[in-house]
């Protein structure tokens, strides 16, 4: 007797990222999804250059991708953006465009990615360093981090524990991750 073996597919998830950086931490979310015993979701890890930090313009990229991506076919059970915070008004017109256009979660890196990375690591999850010495603040505890850093590179620092403690510092990932279930209530 023969046994079919049905495969299900993974249910998608769409994350925007602005740069290289972003997009090496989404694949690091997508491959500690794939640890996660029983979690049955692909997070696609979408880029939205150019864009020059403009949120606004990164968000309009975003809903370009997305509709264009789900055209084919594919439906996002759930759509997030991983972006900079910048100047308070193209971050509302980012904010109202995601709305508008049923975005789910916009992560807001509070200055920039540099500063959202170092709230996962262990002591760091309330440092927060003003613009243009993030980079710095971050290779004072994480020496040879590079800007443009892989899923690999990343994670040698960062792991599940990182992703949760950051959470408790990072509400808007703390949302996303509980929505894909990723995190169980903190």
């Amino acid at each position: 007797m023969r046994y079919r073996r049905t495969i299900v597919p993974r249910r998608p998830i769409f994350l925007g990222c602005e740069r290289k950086s972003e997009q090496g931490y989404g694949a690091l979310l997508n491959r500690l999804v794939h640890d996660i015993h029983g979690l049955h979701i692909h997070i696609r890890v979408e880029p939205l250059q150019p864009g020059a930090g403009d949120p606004s313009v990164l968000m309009r990229r975003a809903v370009q991708k997305i509709a264009d991506i789900e055209r084919r076919g594919t439906r996002f059970s759930c759509k997030a953006i991983l972006l900079d915070r910048g100047e308070p008004q193209k971050v509302l017109d980012a904010q109202r465009l995601a709305a508008a256009s049923r975005i789910d979660h916009v992560i807001w890196q509070e200055p920039d990615h540099e500063a959202f990375v170092l709230r996962h690591l262990d002591g760091c999850q309330h440092l927060r360093p003003p613009a243009g010495e993030t980079l710095r603040a971050l290779r004072q505890r994480w020496p040879r981090y590079e800007k443009g850093s892989t899923q690999l590179q990343l994670s040698e620092h960062i792991d599940l524990s990182c992703v949760e403690r950051a959470c408790g510092v990072e509400p808007e990932l703390q949302a996303f991750l509980l929505a894909i279930g990723f995190i169980r209530h903190p």
